[in-house]
């Protein structure tokens, strides 16, 4: 008996349907909706292997309409990947099933990237396709030959971010990328005519797309677009004209399929309508096994590129080097302590933005797997340097990328990148303008991936561009993002220590935050010792019986340090820290944290920024001094001396804390 498509389309549907009517919470509308899509691209065109998830030639199909996720979960399920089973989807929603509301990323499931923020997996899938290039560059079109497809639906072509991504596509002639818009006109609040009428016809052509209209319920059209869509010299979307909650009666076409459990009464009409006999969550034999066949014959065709990848001499893991491995954590190591003793002798004043191109430019030829990028910054940021090479439609063999005033783009496009095997990738932005890509710091942070952001321009430091441009609450925000890293370097010695901690966090991402203004070089000796790693250390101890711990990041342990010589001088001993990462700080062992922030002493910290997340190292009668206005439009040295943060003002409000 010969299976239908639209069988096989119902075996979603009602996998679907079922889960989230047990769980009482989700999104049937749009699985019931995209199903046929779904099945006719797994069936016939995607290249994957449930057996090995994790096959770096797989095409990539990711779920940008993350509501829809039992989608994604009834087709991973339905074609045999081990870590999506019956169960998980019974407990969709529920504590500890890998069905989440929204698709969460777990490694080696099928599960490509953590979706649900709109515009998120529409936005990662473009730095999925830039990765696919560089690689098919690297080992060739025989080795790397897959495509990426992604689900999207009118929510994601609403947020801004999809302009920045869709546009830097098209710009970047990414044309294995295929994007399936699921084009129901529903949203949650009704109909999309409440709030869009863009023409997205003339919309993704003019950012160099090309664009098919289809039917998203004809099998025949479906397969016609996607062979279209897979000979083009562009990137291609794809829009599905189709019917949210398909099947349904009462509730197809409407608003109240999307996001709401369709009801027992109702789920009974759609078995009836769509001849569906069988029980919540029993799919027929014949019909289980036939997608057990589409998911057996990933195998095979893995099995077929092994031949060629053995035929050819690349080796993908040895050329892409894995940062696991110790011999590379030593070659690391040994560079940057080289560096370190480099810059002792000369002990250069040099703004972090600058020391950072130096560490950059020190590390590119040891990492090829390194691949940097600016938002239409790249000389502030001081991220291109001179061994990087520009990646561009006419040259995908580039490390460097111009991702253009695009923040938001740039940063959940590194998540991509991230995801796709072993890149790196590193995008620098102003810190102000972390604002714009906190969504995508977040998700990577989410999922744990080794993402590291550069944000120069730190503080009121950076002077005349005035307020708009000046970070206050920004370092608090950073770090108030668990599992994210944020090192704010005092000099170049600490730099490049911040990078190698960067470098080597394999689960999480990291953000350096760097000054514009020059910083004198403060460390006492190169050591091969990695101090930045212990989050916190002593930079200087004035004398042993000492009554005031200064502590500081960045710039202002330069300003500790001035400050030092003036309790000195008034026969106050003092000890200066530098505290460039809070999150490894805190992570020490209590001896090591009371050791370096001793319980009888003054503390007092020292920011040019929001003092909110130094209070947690404050006891009552501590001082945390920093800034929690906005900055002004003048020198910096002004703006430091109109907000309190010179060495004789804190000095008198130590006397004046001493003297109670």
């Amino acid at each position: 008996m010969k299976i239908k498509v639209n069988q096989l389309a119902n075996a979603v549907r009602f996998l679907s349907i079922d889960a989230v009517q047990k769980a009482n919470s989700g999104h049937p509308g749009m699985p019931m909706g995209m199903a046929d899509v779904a099945t006719v691209l797994f069936k016939f065109h995607l290249r994957f292997n449930p057996k090995n998830p994790s096959w770096i030639n797989r095409d990539r199909f990711i779920l940008s309409a993350g509501h829809g996720s039992m989608l994604l979960y009834s087709l991973l399920y339905l074609t045999g990947y081990e870590k999506v089973r019956l169960n998980d989807i019974k407990n969709f929603r529920q504590m500890n099933s890998i069905c989440a509301g929204h698709p969460e990323y777990v490694n080696n499931s099928g599960i490509e990237t953590t979706t649900g923020p709109l515009g998120q997996g529409l936005a990662n899938s473009v730095g999925l396709a830039i990765a696919a290039e560089i690689y098919k560059k690297k080992f060739g079109t025989r080795i790397i030959n897959h495509k990426t497809y992604v689900i999207a639906s009118d929510g994601d072509f609403m947020e801004g971010i999809s302009h920045e991504s869709m546009s830097l596509a098209g710009h970047l002639k990414l044309k294995n990328l295929i994007v399936f818009f699921d084009n129901n006109k529903i949203s949650i609040d009704g109909s999309t005519s409440l709030s869009v009428s863009d023409n997205y016809k003339k919309r993704f052509e003019s950012y160099g797309w090309n664009f098919i209209e289809i039917n998203g319920h004809n099998e025949k059209q479906i397969n016609s677009a996607i062979k279209k869509a897979q000979n083009s010299n562009k990137p291609t979307l794809i829009s599905c004209k189709t019917i949210i909650g398909f099947g349904s009666p009462n509730k197809s076409g409407k608003s109240s399929s999307h996001g709401a459990p369709l009801g027992e009464e109702e789920i009974k009409l759609v078995r009836k309508k769509l001849k569906w006999s069988h029980p919540p969550f029993e799919i027929p034999d014949e019909i289980l096994n036939e997608w057990k066949k589409i998911g057996d014959k990933g195998e095979a065709l893995e099995k077929e590129w092994l031949k060629e990848l053995n035929k050819s001499k690349t080796k993908i893991k040895e050329d892409f080097n894995n940062l696991n491995n110790t011999i590379f954590r030593d070659k690391l190591n040994e560079i940057i302590f080289s560096e370190k003793e480099k810059y002792f002798k000369d002990k250069p004043a040099m703004a972090t933005r600058q020391c950072s191109m130096k560490v950059i430019e020190a590390l590119n030829n040891l990492i090829p797997n390194l691949v940097g990028g600016s938002a239409d910054l790249s000389g502030s940021n001081n991220t291109k340097t001179s061994n990087s090479t520009i990646f561009s439609s006419k040259n995908y063999g580039g490390n460097y990328l111009h991702f253009g005033v695009r923040e938001h783009g740039m940063a959940a496009a590194m998540n991509g990148m991230a995801l796709y095997h072993n890149l790196i990738p590193y995008g620098g932005t102003f810190l102000v303008f972390s604002d714009y890509c906190k969504p995508a710091i977040r998700l990577s942070a989410l999922m744990g991936l080794r993402v590291i952001y550069i944000f120069s321009h730190d503080s009121i430091g950076l002077g005349e561009d005035g307020p708009t441009h000046q970070p206050i609450e920004h370092l608090s925000s950073l770090r108030a993002i668990p599992n994210l890293n944020v090192f704010r370097p005092a000099d170049m010695n600490e730099t490049l220590e911040c990078w190698e901690a960067s470098l080597n966090n394999e689960k999480g991402p990291s953000a350096i935050i760097l000054s514009r203004q020059k910083l004198n070089y403060i460390s006492k000796f190169p050591d091969k010792k990695n101090k930045c790693l212990m989050g916190a250390y002593e930079i200087n101890i004035s004398g042993h019986d000492n009554k005031v711990t200064l502590i500081a990041s960045g710039s202002e342990v330069e300003l500790a340090l001035s400050t030092q010589e003036m309790l000195k001088e008034l026969e106050i001993e003092s000890k200066v820290v530098s505290m460039p990462c809070q999150e490894l700080f805190d992570k020490q062992s209590e001896e090591y944290r009371n050791k370096i922030l001793e319980s009888e002493n003054l503390i007092v910290s020292l920011e040019a920024g929001s003092v909110c997340c130094w209070y947690k190292y404050l006891k009552k009668n501590d001082v945390a001094i920093g800034i929690d206005k906005f900055g002004k439009s003048a020198p910096y040295k002004e703006i430091f001396e109109e907000t309190n943060l010179t060495s004789n003002k804190i000095v008198s409000i130590i006397q004046k804390k001493l003297r109670k």
